[in-house]
């Protein structure tokens, strides 16, 4: 697993239409993924906290790429998900932290936990991940010439 890798899947994740919503970065290593996502009252519920999509959006997204980071050939698709909001939160920035536990061949298990910027948890989570028949290559932004 290269740098190379890990940029295109950044890349990757910039250029995906859901980015346009939630303004969120991310950073990959190998088998770990770190996603910032600044929320505001836009995605606040009824009684003024956050509603959980912020939480599992960037749950997902760091379990996701963390677990993604190891397969260079083909997009992961996420096959299970289990999220646990800790904590309500309100506006500012998310992290989550994402790390891949185990699998090597067809499942990635990946874990991931949520804070806010003074590294208070707001939640965690755990996920399956499998390799699809996509190949990264064909998909716009991990490929600098298909997009």
């Amino acid at each position: 697993m290269g740098d190379a890798h890990f940029r295109r899947l950044e890349s990757m994740y910039q250029a995906a239409p859901i980015n346009r919503t939630f303004a969120a970065k991310l950073a990959v290593t190998k088998g770990e993924a770190r996603v910032e996502m600044e929320v505001s009252q836009d995605s606040w519920h009824a009684a003024g906290a956050q509603h959980g999509t912020p939480y599992f959006k960037a749950l997902d997204d760091a379990c996701f790429y963390a677990a993604n980071s190891l397969v260079e050939d083909v997009f992961m698709l996420t096959s299970a998900f289990n999220l646990h909001l800790t904590r309500p939160f309100q506006e500012g920035l998310m992290i989550a932290h994402g790390r891949w536990v185990h699998g090597k061949r067809r499942v990635y298990l990946a874990e991931g936990v949520l804070t806010d910027g003074d590294g208070q948890e707001l939640g965690f989570a755990s996920g399956t991940f499998m390799r699809s028949r996509i190949p990264l290559n064909t998909i716009p932004g991990y490929n600098p010439d298909s997009s």
